[in-house]
């Protein structure tokens, strides 16, 4: 079988592989050219949204109100062959609303049994809209579903279909009723990603082609079983031994008590990224390298994954607060100085 490598010392790739790669990259282009339909710019957030889909990850949207947010989300869906599902998160949601609940039922013999009623969470894309509305008890619901890919309910797992994917807005700004996520929450999104205003250009386009009379119809363009194929193709994608330690540098230096972490560091972050941060920057390098053509996980590809794999794991404190040292300047600060180095 032929294959291909980019670096003599690494693991090539078969050629089936290059070919679904390839495959990957025009399947890539038609997402894109759907969802400019109804999205106009947002090209960083659409490619960041495509990378957790492909690595089999989940996302969290963190924008100001009126960014499209949710109708991206809803665009996405369109795109996919499969089942869809909104949730409005509300402090007055239950766990049960998103997992589901045994009922009584009567069968064709008269008899009454329970019998369990599947929530919205059943489906493929799962939209968590307005995700930090619901208390904590509520949030923890999706734990185990975004990271078993199951649900139980009163002592019954359920399978939950693949591909299993979970979408969640947060707006900033809106702090009157919400409900910070925990930590253990945040660490089940692969990705935190900052949905910003359009630039003036974007923002006209915005106001000639959404108050037209016309609108496009957005087409699916990808299957199930596609997005499986390409999450499992992902997995195979080569990543040298230096992007590995790259990418572990990148993590144990967000540490503040760890003994390779700047001074710095220790100056403005209160806790660090964990283990999985690590395994993140790899999955999201590698769906990335994919997406844009390459047959192995590069350097950029760790930089291009750092920020919204990091930004909502590192912890800063009030010395960072006080000083206008974000969770994401922190990233930037560090990802320049290794590149110094």
């Amino acid at each position: 079988m032929d294959t291909i490598t980019e670096d003599p010392n690494q693991t090539t790739l078969p050629s089936d592989d290059v070919a679904a790669i390839d495959e990957l990259g025009r399947s890539y282009q038609a997402l894109k050219t759907e969802l400019a339909k109804s999205i106009i710019g947002q090209e960083q957030v659409i490619e960041q949204l495509a990378i957790c889909l492909f690595a089999r990850g989940h996302a969290l949207l963190m924008g100001v109100p009126g960014l499209a947010k949710t109708l991206l989300v809803s665009s996405v869906a369109k795109t996919l062959d499969q089942s869809f599902n909104r949730i409005q998160f509300t402090p007055d949601l239950m766990p049960a609303d998103i997992t589901g609940t045994d009922i009584i039922q009567e069968n064709e013999q008269g008899k009454r049994a329970f019998e369990f009623a599947k929530g919205p969470i059943f489906s493929n894309l799962l939209l968590a809209d307005e995700i930090n509305r619901a208390p904590a008890k509520t949030q923890a619901a999706l734990l185990e579903a975004m990271q078993e890919r199951h649900v139980t309910v009163l002592g019954k797992t359920y399978p939950l279909e693949p591909p299993f994917f979970v979408l969640a807005t947060q707006n900033p700004v809106e702090q009157e009723g919400t409900y910070p996520l925990p930590e253990a929450q945040l660490d089940r999104f692969m990705f935190l990603i900052q949905v910003d205003y359009p630039t003036a250009e974007e923002e006209k386009r915005i106001a000639r082609e959404t108050t037209g009379a016309l609108r496009e119809t957005i087409h699916a363009v990808l299957s199930g079983q596609q997005v499986i194929d390409y999450q499992e193709l992902v997995r195979r994608i080569p990543v040298p031994d230096h992007i590995y330690d790259y990418a572990v540098e990148i993590v144990r230096k967000t540490r503040p008590n760890s003994a390779d972490a700047p001074d710095w560091i220790k100056e403005y972050v209160g806790w660090g990224a964990g283990p999985r941060a690590v395994q993140y920057l790899i999955l999201g390098a590698k769906a990335r390298a994919a997406l844009h053509g390459s047959y192995m996980a590069r350097m950029e590809d760790i930089e291009a994954a750092a920020s919204p794999v990091l930004g909502h794991r590192v912890l800063t404190n009030f010395a960072a607060e006080s000083q206008g040292m974000t969770s994401d300047k922190v990233v930037e600060r560090l990802i320049e100085e290794m590149r110094e180095d």
